[in-house]
This record gives structure tokens, sequence and C-alpha cells, in this order.
């Protein structure tokens, strides 16, 4: 495929077939993904492949906290998790929200399941001592993630971004034998999927890139 339709089409797949995700295949993507950049080129991520049933029952277990506490937001009118405003719901409120099966059936079904890690010794983290949550470290690790579905949907397999884990990030790193200074960034489940993407849709780029100022002209096609 074309990379800029490779980029247009990779969508968040959650639905897979019971199609097996071949070592061999999953070693070309994971063999393209590494050549993402990462900060000063430290490249501390670390990926652990989870096939094992129990392990990724387990892992799907583990989203059940923050995914509570997602759909309790969403449902009172929040922009669930937003580091801005803390829950509308009370904490029995969300201890007693029901868990959607969408949210942890791709653990279960995908043909694999990666999680993602970092070294915390190994990411530049210019904003950490900013009074805000830290994003930047980030840098180091999800380029990495995103050029794994991009491989992906180039060898007609799919996957998305799950972070729901990382709410447990403690017992994930129990499950897994993880060293406490490596961070949970992602578990990415990987499978063929159900309906292969079409073109997605995204807003305009005149509607979030602006000149020269964050309250500048939209800068966009015909600007």
């Amino acid at each position: 495929m074309e990379l800029y339709d490779v980029m247009r089409t990779t969508s968040a797949v959650r639905e897979f077939t019971d199609d097996p995700l071949p070592d061999e295949v999953l070693a070309r993507i994971l063999d393209h993904a590494r050549f993402a950049p990462s900060g000063g080129n430290r490249q501390g991520a670390h990926v652990v492949v989870v096939r094992d049933r129990e392990t990724r029952a387990a892992l799907a277990e583990l989203n059940k906290t923050a995914v509570r506490r997602y759909v309790a937001q969403v449902k009172a009118g929040q922009s669930p998790w937003n580091p801005l405003e803390p829950p509308a719901a009370t904490p029995e409120e969300i201890a007693a929200t029901e868990v959607p099966e969408a949210f942890t059936r791709p653990l279960l079904t995908a043909g694999a399941v990666l999680v993602v890690l970092v070294d915390l010794g190994r990411v530049a983290a210019m904003d950490q001592d900013l009074d805000r949550v830290g994003l930047v470290s980030g840098a180091s690790v999800y380029p990495l993630v995103w050029n794994v579905l991009l491989a992906a949907r180039s060898e007609g397999y799919g996957g998305t971004i799950t972070t729901m884990a990382v709410a447990e990030e403690p017992a994930v790193r129990a499950l897994l034998g993880v060293p406490d200074h490596f961070a949970l960034a992602a578990v990415v489940p990987l499978g063929r999927p159900v309906h292969q993407p079409t073109r997605l849709t995204r807003v305009a780029v005149e509607d979030f890139v602006t000149r020269e100022r964050f309250d500048g002209p939209a800068f966009g096609n015909g600007g």
C-alpha cells in the first residue's frame, strides 16, 4: 500500500477474525516499527508479546478499574479521564458502573497482544517540573506504537492503542515481571480485522492549525 493510503486508513480495530497472527508476520511488523524516533534516540521501549490466554484474561480484568470511571464520566457528560476536573460521579457510583464487553473483548480475541513499556531512565521528560500532567516523555514510545499499527495495516492486520490497564500499572508489572523503573505506555491487541478499514473521517487542517499564534488565522489549503 502507498504510505498516504496507509495513514488515511489505519483505524482503531477492535473486532478480529479467528485468523492467527503468525510470528513471522509479527516479527516483520516489529522490525519495521523499530525505526520510530525516541528522545535522544535512546530507544528505551520494551515490548512483551502476550499470547497466553490466562495472561490476556488477566490484562482484560485489569482494564476494568479505568473503564468504570471512563463510562461513569461519559454518562455524567464529562470528557473521561481528563486531568482538569475530577469525576462528577462518586467513587461508589464509579465502582457500581458496569464494564461494557467492548473494552475487554479485543484482548481476548486478538491474534496477539503487545504490552508496550518504556524505561523511565531513558526518556526525555522536559515537562517534568511543570504544574501539569506530563506528556513529553510519551514522544519516546508512542511513535513506536503508531508505527506498529501502520505496519500492521500494511500487512492486512489491525489493532488499537488501549491505555485502560495503565490505571493498574503496579498489577501489570507484577503480572508480567516488569521492573519498577519501566512505565506502561499501551496495551495493543493485534489481529486480522473483521472489517477492513476504509478512509477515515477527521477534522480539516484549517480546524486545528493556525498561523504564527494559537489565535492566528487558520492554516489550510486555501491559506
